[in-house]
């Protein structure tokens, strides 16, 4: 999955949202350590990136504009627009367990935010930096931020009403008002087009100008996948222009995983599932905190 794919998945995410946090059923706990896991390998990957492209940057040999920047480039995009997913699902886990008063989903998706922001922290000084990155490079990127930016209040305002998840959003105020213009746009005539609208200017918006791959596409589709995992495969059946061959590979591996548990299980164990869902819950949640605290 490349960096215009995540973008995607965050406006899917955010559309389907408040389905699924009103809904019935539970989060998957295999989903959201999957979710986590993979959003830490790819933290440790990005890291180790970075080291290794600042060291080539500082003194750049003959491959560097052909091999280097361009890994570099990919790299800032990839982080910059998995920032949108991560603070959309953030919201809608967050909101999930806040109209269960579960806490189940936000101690790792405030984990998540904190290592997502670390790597944003880190990019935006190497755009301050200008090191091995020229002036047109670095405008062009310094504008992509803004627009994710803008894009992760808009689809985090999505959210607003579910309960206050201003704190997932780069602006809190400006997702106020994204919030209530969408909420106004929904009450005008053919308002319930207002969302198609919205993904197909998403769409134009970085439908170009992105890099075709991303360094980390492994482990993107991994974390698409245990996202996906945490909804009910059927929300996805009425999306229109959202789905798109990606959508339905994810889905479908996210409903693989599904199935295979439960032809494996046998209705009388059932109960014990649950039990052994509810310990696995709360030895990963012990485990997140204690990662936190290191």
């Amino acid at each position: 999955m490349n960096a215009s794919g995540l973008l995607e998945l965050a406006a899917i995410v955010s559309a389907h949202g408040p389905v699924l946090v009103e809904g019935p059923g539970n989060l998957s706990t295999s989903g959201l350590e999957q979710y986590w896991t993979a959003s830490q390998c790819r933290f440790d990957r990005w890291s180790k990136a970075f080291k290794q492209l600042g060291a080539e940057a500082e003194d750049p040999g003959p491959g560097w504009a052909d091999e280097g920047w361009p890994t570099l480039r990919a790299t800032i995009e990839e982080v910059l627009t998995g920032e949108v997913l991560t603070r959309v699902f953030g919201a809608v886990v967050t909101a999930y367990d806040a109209r269960r008063k579960s806490g189940q989903a936000e101690p790792i998706a405030r984990s998540v935010m904190i290592g997502h922001l670390e790597a944003r922290n880190r990019v935006l000084r190497w755009l301050v930096s200008g090191s091995g990155i020229g002036a047109d490079e670095a405008f062009a990127l310094n504008r992509l931020r803004r627009r994710t930016e803008r894009w992760s209040d808009m689809l985090v305002g999505y959210l607003h009403g579910l309960v206050d998840v201003r704190h997932f959003a780069v602006d809190p105020e400006r997702a106020a008002d994204f919030a209530e213009d969408l909420s106004y746009r929904a009450r005008l005539p053919g308002g319930r087009h207002a969302w198609t609208l919205l993904t197909a200017s998403l769409r134009a918006t970085f439908g170009t100008g992105l890099s075709a791959t991303s360094p980390n596409a492994d482990l993107n589709e991994r974390i698409g996948t245990s996202v996906l995992s945490c909804f009910r495969s059927e929300l996805f059946e009425s999306t229109g222009t959202l789905r798109s061959l990606w959508v339905t590979r994810l889905v479908n591996g996210a409903e693989d995983v599904r199935g295979m548990v439960d032809d494996l299980l046998c209705p009388a164990e059932q109960n014990g599932r649950q039990r052994r869902d509810e310990e696995a819950a709360d030895r990963f949640l012990d485990r997140i905190r204690r990662f936190n605290r290191s």
